[in-house]
């Protein structure tokens, strides 16, 4: 591994024939040399390359090697690379702390030692490898504490993923039992009377009014079993990626427009009402039974938690997007609740639960999300919730829509 690293070294002279003349001695297979002829030459080539070991001469016209020792202990790119100086003076002990307090580790001294240069070179190369090959070990150590940390962290994550997902198996199955048998309650008991009846010979009680009046409670019933099912099916359809999406041009405003009278019965069973502002046609190319089977949801919402006041429809043109607006004026969401209600099986806080799987908004925002559009929630804990549902509009109607608004 050792071989494979190349030790760049620097040699610092002013006299061209004393940097060929070192150079031939410190030249190797293993190493590149690098010279310079001053000072800045030298900055020039430490701040490019990373050097195992920096020789420099003492005596240099301009910044001399001590001088220039000094800059390189002063950065950080350069405070690490062990320094020689090549001296002519003699061994004197003043001129050798002066170049050890200037950061040298070593002095080679003119006459050069062909020997002693080649050693002390290759004990600074040698010790720059093995520093070099532990960095890339301690790197390596670190990527793989890395890796090892992120896979525990992915770990974590898929633990915390099937945890939730046992939670949501078992939430599923308490509300799906709650949910089923509360209308197969209803039926049992139902047939049970009419049984009861029937042993007694009581024929009064299957008169036209009573009849009529089972029939509405039956069909009541085997509806919310329905839709029970339904909403089961399209989840499972979500997940599976084969939720139907069959777009074909219609009036949204029609749509709406008969959905709320269909709604007004059950609003007026609640005591309230809901009020659709005038609204202009506004056709698109849309999945018309997914569309109201979100319109729908919401407005069904609205008046079950609406606390029976006026539920507000509007719709309008949002740029190249429709967005059907339906507000409630009741317990509101809060904000917690807000980033849960569009999940499976969340619903409102327990004390303002009511009957159905908690699958509705999660339904409905796929199938918006599916058209290409989004669904959003404003809302205020005791001032009501709006509900807006923005659907791409074909680009030449939104286009032409909005060339004669720019007119007006």
């Amino acid at each position: 591994m050792l071989s494979h690293i190349t030790a760049k070294l620097l040699i610092v002279d002013d006299l061209p024939e004393n940097l060929l003349a070192l150079e031939a001695l410190i030249q190797g297979a293993d190493r590149e040399v690098h010279q310079a002829l001053s000072a800045d030459q030298a900055l020039s080539l430490l701040l490019e390359h990373d050097f195992a070991l920096a020789i420099l001469d003492v005596q240099m016209p301009g910044m001399n090697g001590f001088e220039l020792a000094e800059l390189m202990r002063g950065m950080e790119k350069t405070k690490h690379i062990p320094i020689v100086f090549v001296s002519a003076a003699g061994r004197d002990m003043d001129y050798a702390f002066k170049g050890y307090e200037s950061g040298a580790v070593d002095f080679l001294h003119k006459p050069l030692d062909t020997l002693a240069v080649k050693s002390k070179v290759s004990v600074f190369v040698d010790l720059f490898r093995q520093r070099e090959v532990l960095d890339r070990q301690l790197e390596a150590l670190e990527r793989g504490r890395q890796e090892q940390a992120l896979l525990l962290d992915q770990l974590q994550a898929t633990q915390t993923e099937l945890q939730h997902a046992v939670r949501m198996r078992d939430d599923f199955m308490s509300i799906v039992s709650h949910e089923v048998r509360t209308p197969l309650n209803g039926l049992i008991l139902e047939t049970q009377l009419r049984k009861m009846n029937l042993a007694r010979g009581n024929l009064a009680a299957f008169s036209p009014e009573k009849l009529q009046s089972m029939v509405e409670r039956d069909e009541r019933q085997i509806n919310s079993l329905i839709r029970l099912v339904e909403d089961m099916l399209d989840v499972s359809r979500i997940r599976t990626g084969k939720l139907s999406i069959k777009p074909k041009p219609f009036d949204l405003s029609a749509l709406l427009l008969n959905l709320v009278e269909r709604f007004d019965a059950q609003a007026e069973a609640l005591q309230t009402r809901i009020e659709l502002s005038a609204c202009r046609p506004m056709c698109g190319n849309w999945d018309e039974f997914r569309v109201e089977q979100v319109l729908a949801n919401l407005l069904s919402n609205a008046l079950r938690y609406g606390d029976r006041k006026t539920v507000h429809v509007r719709m309008h043109q949002e740029g190249e997007m429709v967005c059907v607006q339906v507000q409630d004026q009741g317990i509101g969401i809060s904000e917690l609740n807000q980033k849960r209600i569009f999940q499976q099986f969340e619903r409102v806080a327990a004390q303002h639960a009511r009957s159905g799987l908690g699958l509705g908004l999660y339904i409905s925002e796929q199938i918006v999300l599916a058209h290409g559009g989004r669904i959003e929630v404003h809302s205020e804990e005791g001032k009501g919730s709006t509900f807006s549902v923005y659907l791409p509009l074909p680009v030449v109607a939104a286009q032409s829509d909005h060339a004669q608004a720019t007119s007006v």
